[in-house]
């Protein structure tokens, strides 16, 4: 009866640290992703950004015209710097799932993000919300 107790822990053990790993490696992936995205956005390459990172859900609903407009909006500038709050990801049947929000803070302003991603192999960005924190 106690091997029997022992093999069901370790299998639930090795259960939650399968679980961890896949969950953290997705949060990790969002962390990455987020970065270079946001690192495109704040030197200008928003079409890099949005030719490489946005999901194609995503670039249906907002031409590349359109992001890049709403992107100079924003004026974001070299002196734009990612201060994350949190990171939250997890997957459902082989998708994953992951959302990334803090602050952009800037020389003369301060903005917050948050970035949805999804995806099977790679995250895509499928929204992104970027306003001026108040």
């Amino acid at each position: 009866m106690l091997g029997s107790v022992g093999v069901v822990l370790l299998l639930i053990a090795a259960g939650v640290v399968l679980l961890l790993n896949v969950v953290g490696a997705t949060t990790n992936q969002a962390k990455d992703v987020a970065d270079d995205f946001t690192r495109l956005m704040v030197s200008g390459e928003a079409d890099n950004a949005y030719d490489k990172y946005l999901d194609s859900s995503f670039r249906q609903e907002v031409s590349k015209e359109d992001f890049i407009a709403g992107h100079k909006e924003l004026e974001l500038d070299a002196s734009c710097e990612p201060t994350y709050s949190g990171v939250e990801s997890y997957k459902e049947d082989g998708t994953k799932f992951a959302e990334v929000w803090g602050v952009l803070i800037c020389d003369d302003k301060d903005l917050e993000f948050e970035y949805f991603f999804e995806g099977r192999d790679q995250l895509k960005v499928t929204e992104v919300w970027i306003e001026p924190l108040e």
